[in-house]
C-alpha cells in the first residue's frame, strides 16, 4: 500500500497535514488516519495520528480522552484550560460537540466536583479577560483580596481565588503577583501550595505559572513526565504536538535554562524508536 512517509508529516506545518489528508482521502476514497492505524502502533501511532488532527480536534480528543472510562485523568483537564486561549477553548468545545455529540462542560460537571468543577466550568466560559493593558488599581486590590481570602486568615476563600484567577488576564495576574509580594514574604505561589491540596491546588498552580511563564510551565511538565521511573508518553506526547507551531521553541530554550540540559537530550535518553525519532522532528532536530 502506498504510504505517506510518516517523518514527512512531521516537517509539515498542521495546515499542510490537512492538505495531505484531504488529498489522501480524494486518490483513495479511505482516510489516512485508518491507513495509518493499519501501519503503526503505540506511542509512535500516537503522535502521527495527533500530528493529523487539526488543534481543536486533538485539545477536544485529549479532553474527552481524559473523562471517558476509568477514574478521569484531572490533570489534562487542568493542562488543557488552564493553558488555552479564549478562543482556542471555544474552538476546542465545538469541535467536541461536533465530533463526540456532547457538550463538554456537562461531561466535565459529572466527572469533577468541588472547588475544581467550578474552576474548569469558568474557565470553559472562555470569558477570561486577554487585555494587554493593566489596571494598576486593580491590581493593587485583588493581591489584597487574594492575601485576605488566603494566607491572612484560618481557612481559605476559595471563591475569591478561583474568581480572580479565572478572570483576569496573564498580564494582570503578574501585576497581582508582583502586589502580592507586598503583603506577603512567601509570594502566591508558595502561600496556594501549603493552603490548598490535591487537583485544585494544581489547578490554581497551574493559572498562575501559565500566566508567570506559560513556557516554563510546560518545561517543567515535560521534565516531570521523564523524571523518575518510566515515562509519561501521554504528556509527551500531548505537549510537544500541541505547543508545535505556538510556543515550542521558547518551552525548549525553557527546559535548557531551568535544567540545564536540552529537552532533545531528555527524549533521546527516554525514549527510543521511532517514537523518539518523530519527537525530535517536531523539535526541529534531526
Amino acid at each position: 500500500e502506498s504510504f505517506i512517509h510518516t517523518f514527512v508529516i512531521a516537517q509539515r506545518s498542521n495546515a499542510q497535514r490537512q492538505q495531505i489528508k484531504a488529498a489522501y482521502q480524494q486518490s483513495t476514497g479511505n482516510p489516512l488516519a485508518d491507513a495509518l492505524k493499519k501501519v503503526l502502533k503505540s506511542d509512535f501511532e500516537e503522535v502521527v495520528l495527533a500530528m493529523l488532527m487539526t488543534p481543536p480536534e486533538y485539545d477536544a480528543f485529549e479532553m474527552k480522552r481524559a473523562v471517558k472510562g476509568l477514574g478521569t485523568k484531572e490533570a489534562v483537564l487542568i493542562e488543557i484550560l488552564g493553558t488555552r486561549s479564549n478562543e482556542e477553548i471555544t474552538a476546542m468545545k465545538n469541535t467536541f460537540k461536533e465530533v463526540y455529540g456532547k457538550v463538554l462542560e456537562e461531561q466535565i460537571k459529572g466527572e469533577v466536583s468541588g472547588d475544581l468543577e467550578t474552576t474548569l466550568l469558568a474557565l470553559c466560559k472562555a470569558t477570561r479577560s486577554e487585555d494587554c493593558k493593566i489596571d494598576d488599581g486593580l491590581a493593587k486590590s485583588d493581591a489584597k483580596a487574594l492575601f485576605e481570602a488566603g494566607e491572612n486568615r484560618v481557612g481559605t476563600v476559595c471563591s475569591v481565588l478561583i474568581d480572580v484567577l479565572t478572570s483576569r488576564s496573564e498580564a494582570q495576574l503578574c501585576k497581582i503577583f508582583q502586589y502580592y509580594g507586598k503583603y506577603s514574604k512567601e509570594g502566591l505561589a508558595k502561600a496556594l501550595e501549603s493552603e490548598l491540596h490535591g487537583n485544585f491546588e494544581d489547578c490554581l498552580m497551574t493559572l498562575v505559572k501559565s500566566a508567570w511563564n506559560k513556557p516554563a510551565f510546560f518545561a517543567e511538565k515535560l521534565h516531570l513526565a521523564m523524571k523518575g521511573l518510566g515515562t509519561n508518553t501521554d504528556t509527551l506526547t500531548r505537549i510537544i504536538v500541541s505547543r508545535s507551531e505556538i510556543d515550542l521553541l521558547k518551552i525548549i530554550q525553557e527546559y535548557k535554562r531551568m535544567y540545564g540540559k536540552t529537552l532533545q537530550e531528555a527524549i533521546l535518553k527516554e525514549t527510543s524508536g521511532d517514537y523518539e525519532k518523530i519527537l525530535l522532528a517536531l523539535c526541529g532536530t534531526q
